[in-house]
């Protein structure tokens, strides 16, 4: 079994008398980016955060190298992820933040402006976080999750935030982590984003996997992305204006 693997297999989670996953089961191989989209409260922040530990499921598994979160020796050099780019003290620069996340984890000091650079932080890095555009804060969460050099990432919502350039940025880098060998979820509402990054993509909707499988098998016919998620969506989506068509109801 590759350490460089995200497996889910039958995941089950209740809120109170809300069934927020209902048998989620997919994988995330080594060398690819898959992207994870469902409408809002489709489960996919609750399957990301038992992913990595911080919910526990009620029934199923989430393995990270074939191991629970929980087992890992040493997380941050096995996963690495951006679930909250806000989750930073303000008044600590982004150097500072990146520092004492790295100590925590007894990760070398010197990792640390290896990945400001990477992210493009660049000088910025020395300014108090809390002055950081939300691109920014998106910039420096990536360079956390990179800290560790891990083979697997989970990113949610990481274009979120994005200026143009920074856009392109991302789109480069994902690829290229994945040229790397890694393994990648990005959950992402920006559907227009996946088509030139993901290679797999899980549609979610009401705690169920809708879709499962490479990006080019989903988009046959002639349809967008947008076009499948849409017709794959239409009965899973908990809010919905008077102006929005109900497609494929």
């Amino acid at each position: 079994m590759s350490d460089t693997t995200i497996e889910v297999d039958g995941l089950y989670k209740r809120f109170g008398h809300t069934l927020a996953l209902d048998g989620v089961s997919f994988t995330v191989a080594a060398g690819t980016v898959t992207g994870f989209v469902g409408p809002n409260g489709a489960g996919k922040s609750t399957t990301m955060r038992i992913i990595l530990g911080l919910d526990s499921a009620d029934r199923g598994t989430a393995l990270v190298g074939g191991r629970p979160y929980a087992g890992l020796t040493h997380p941050m050099r096995q996963v690495g992820s951006l679930l909250d780019a806000a989750a930073l003290q303000p008044s600590r620069s982004g150097r500072n933040h990146l520092l004492w996340i790295a100590r925590s984890q007894r990760l070398p000091a010197s990792r640390v402006d290896e990945v400001a650079a990477l992210v493009g932080l660049g000088g910025a890095a020395r300014r108090k976080a809390g002055g950081y555009s939300l691109g920014m804060r998106q910039r420096l969460g990536i360079a956390a999750a990179m800290l560790g050099d891990p083979p697997v990432l989970i990113m949610d919502e990481p274009f979120n935030g994005m200026d143009p350039e920074g856009i392109i940025w991302m789109r480069a880098f994902l690829r290229e982590l994945a040229a790397e060998g890694r393994a990648v979820l990005v959950s992402s509402h920006l559907l227009s984003e996946l088509p030139g990054v993901a290679d797999h993509v899980v549609v979610i909707g009401r705690g169920r996997v809708l879709a499962d499988g490479p990006l080019p098998d989903l988009i046959t016919g002639g349809e967008s992305l947008e076009d499948v998620y849409l017709r794959l969506t239409a009965s899973a989506v908990e809010y919905r204006s008077s102006a929005e068509p109900e497609t494929g109801r």
